[in-house]
């Protein structure tokens, strides 16, 4: 067989090692043939690691899958720019990829999103190491191959670009001793610090580097140039073998605003090489969480998770943009497949949702981050805010509104983290005065407090949890209002919350449902009459029900923002209710669904949520780790439960590499979802900042006994035998 096509080995030779022949490619220069390649797609969004630097000058983020450096965002958090970056390890005839190896992702410092990974294949076991440099945006990542049969291994590199939030008009090319790639508005270089042998650039699935390999173990053919469309670049890391001094190379993907930019980035964190980089990276994260306030008493037992949370939580905040803090890197089910029209480009979890940064924003105020909620803050009320006073559904980092439609909850949010922040300067107080004059004002199909979306985004009506958020909002505003001598406004807003308060049973909870002879509270009623044999269908692929049997557990924002008595006679009803239709129990512990026929998960087989018709059921939303520590915090409230094992269920959930996701398997899991185990994350969203802010809240609120964002200006307005001061937060 030509020395192309084969690695030549001296069988049972002490120095076989010494005497392997490399392989080479066909050069073939110029376009690589096949032509725009397969569409791209982005990778699942179960992370197990998400990681970037505190320096503002690394404008780049990574994440982490089983066995792959998965999406890397560039210049901000709301664009994609790399699909992942693999490797394929050979032997000159069978190849195998990382990513269908059986490995691990690890987090060896907690307080550190630096990462781990290590595969073991059928003969090598392949470790890397992940930072981004500081000082530049670059992402390195250290690789050590291990011969474990003293065989000399071959590896190859392969980085899937997808820049400016989309991979099917990307240009690529070999360029001396680097490869890059490029489109209209951004470059990638991938350089290392052994030569790229046998480099290439090619389409996806037709002529790119793995597809080659993986067919026969070898790379049989290069190309000088692809594109464009969805390109592939791919090389081969010369001398690292595995045996004798061939185990290590450093990897640099560098990232600017075209492919010198980007090239200059990866030589330069190449030249100041892995350790100082990783160095300096670690101690930006540790003088950061330095200056916090340490681990709560509740959570010494998890103090990984609970770092792993703030960490999460604190790098989820755009660099060019202060105060913008996404939901999640990922791009779950649909969101990551580029369909026209939903997710092409994606958004959906790369986005800043208002309830979302508020979540974001008590996390780190409980955690001592005062100066990230007042980022937060800020952006919501002058970056996001309309003139109006409301608020977008959604919009990217820079502020500009994605979706259109409208959520009362997101406009009252931020109105009450104004008060928790004590904020009383004019710039301040003029928003929160166009906020809560919009919530008054507001008339869609009905007035406020009935909402085009509630806090799921898929129905229009009265819900318990966005009514409270704005009644919350609407008393926050009237004692600033009043503290900064408006006495006029605090009181027209203070009337509509009392009268709002006295009339939400009226519109929310039923007393002829069929799920309990006593009043409960439902997920929502569509026009005000919670009696009435009403039915909707609940979104998300799910039924068409009564509004009567759907419930929701979160209703219990009324206990939590002070509105109603965590004894309350309507509440103690409704939880048992919502246990008995939504609790699912894992061996993690309890959770529960959003509500009843949530149709927001995977379906039977496993495959990915997919937008259907209604009442197809197609799919199946699972358990939500949020609602233990919503439980939790009630618990607290109420003098019952436990809501320390609460705070260790929501932990027992996290990935190897510590990530929390935004549902977690429930009883039965699909036989499709290899390795699903009730009580662990699904494919959704992970990390969810959601998921891992609600850790944060709840070790907190343990220690301090009670919910630590609960305004106590509520609490004196509705539950006086509960007021401790009035005064302020």
């Amino acid at each position: 067989m030509p020395a192309a096509r084969f690695t030549a080995l001296v069988a049972g030779s002490a120095t076989a090692a010494a005497l392997l022949v490399t392989p080479q490619a066909l050069a073939r220069p110029g376009p690589a043939p096949g032509a725009p390649g397969a569409p791209a797609t982005w990778t699942d969004a179960d992370k197990h690691g998400f990681g970037t630097s505190r320096t503002p000058e690394s404008e780049v983020w990574f994440t982490l899958r089983p066995g792959t450096l998965s999406e890397v965002y560039h210049p901000d958090l709301s664009t994609p720019a790399l699909r992942d970056l693999e490797f394929v390890v050979t032997d000159g005839t069978t190849a195998e990829r990382t990513g269908d190896t059986a490995g691990a992702t690890t987090a060896p410092d907690a307080r550190v999103p630096a990462y781990e990974q290590t595969d073991t294949g059928r003969g090598w076991e392949l470790t890397r190491r992940y930072v981004t440099d500081p000082a530049r945006s670059t992402v390195l990542v250290d690789v050590e191959l291990t011969s474990l049969d003293g065989r000399p291994y071959q590896v190859y590199a392969i980085a899937d670009p997808g820049l400016s939030n989309g991979g099917d008009d990307d240009r690529a090319a070999v360029v001396g001793p680097d490869l890059v790639a490029s489109d209209d508005r951004a470059a990638l270089a991938l350089s290392a610090d052994v030569p790229l042998a046998e480099p290439s650039a090619g389409y996806l699935g037709t002529s790119d580097a793995r597809t080659d390999l993986l067919a026969d173990g070898v790379l049989n053919a290069t190309f000088t140039e692809a594109g464009p469309g969805n390109v592939v670049l791919g090389a081969r890391l010369d001398g690292v073998t595995g045996v004798d001094g061939g185990r290590g190379a450093l990897l640099a993907l560098g990232f600017g605003a075209d492919t010198a930019a980007a090239t200059a980035a990866a030589r330069g964190s190449l030249a100041g090489g892995f350790d100082a980089a990783a160095d300096a990276y670690a101690q930006g994260w540790l003088d950061y969480l330095a200056g916090l306030s340490g681990v709560p008493r509740s959570a010494a037992d998890i103090a990984d998770e609970y770092w792993a949370s703030v960490v999460v939580n604190a790098a989820s905040e755009d660099k060019r943009n202060p105060g913008a803090f996404i939901a999640s890197p990922s791009m779950p089910w649909v969101w990551g497949q580029e369909v026209p029209d939903l997710s092409s480009p994606s958004e959906g979890y790369h986005l800043v949702w208002s309830r979302d940064l508020y979540q974001h924003a008590t996390a780190l105020l409980a955690a001592g981050d005062r100066d990230a909620a007042g980022r937060a803050l800020d952006f919501i009320l002058q970056r996001q805010q309309r003139p109006d006073g409301s608020v977008p559904q959604n919009s990217d980092v820079y502020g500009t509104q994605a979706w259109d439609d409208l959520q009362l909850d997101e406009v009252a949010l931020p109105l009450v983290l104004a008060w928790q922040l004590d904020r009383t300067d004019a710039a301040t107080f003029e928003r929160v005065r166009r906020g809560a004059d919009f919530l008054l004002g507001y008339a869609g199909d009905h007035p406020a407090p009935w909402s085009s979306q509630e806090r799921w985004e898929n129905q229009s009506g009265y819900s318990p949890a966005t009514i409270g958020a704005q009644i919350a909002g609407l008393v926050c505003a009237a004692d600033l209002a009043r503290r900064v001598g408006e006495p006029a406004a605090a009181e027209r807003w203070l009337a509509t919350a009392r009268d709002w308060a006295a009339k939400l049973e009226g519109w929310t909870a039923t007393t002829t449902g069929p799920l309990s002879a006593e009043p409960y509270y439902l997920r929502l009623s569509k026009d005000g009459d919670p009696n009435a044999a009403t039915t909707y269908n609940v979104g998300d692929g799910g039924g068409t029900f009564d509004q009567r049997a759907v419930v929701d557990p979160s209703f219990l924002e009324l206990v939590r923002l002070g509105i109603r008595a965590a004894g309350d006679p309507v509440v103690v009803n409704t939880l048992g209710v919502v246990d008995r239709e939504l609790g699912v129990d894992t061996p993690n512990g309890r959770f529960w669904h959003r509500f009843t026929d949530d149709g927001y998960g995977e379906d039977a087989a496993g495959g990915p949520w997919r937008v259907t018709e209604p009442d197809t059921q197609a799919t199946s939303g699972r358990a939500w780790p949020i609602f233990a520590g919503e439980r939790g915090e009630y618990e607290l409230l109420a003098g019952t439960g436990d809501p320390a094992a609460r705070l260790r269920s929501i932990a027992a959930t996290a990935n190897d590499g510590l990530m929390i996701a935004e549902q977690v398997w429930d009883a039965d899991p699909p036989s499709g979802a290899p390795g699903a185990e009730p009580g662990t994350g699904t494919r959704s969203a992970t990390p969810l900042t959601w998921s891992h802010a609600q850790l944060i809240r709840l070790a907190w609120s343990i220690d301090a006994g009670a919910p630590v964002e609960r305004p106590a200006v509520v609490v004196c307005e509705f539950l006086p035998d509960e007021c401790s001061h009035r005064d302020g937060p």
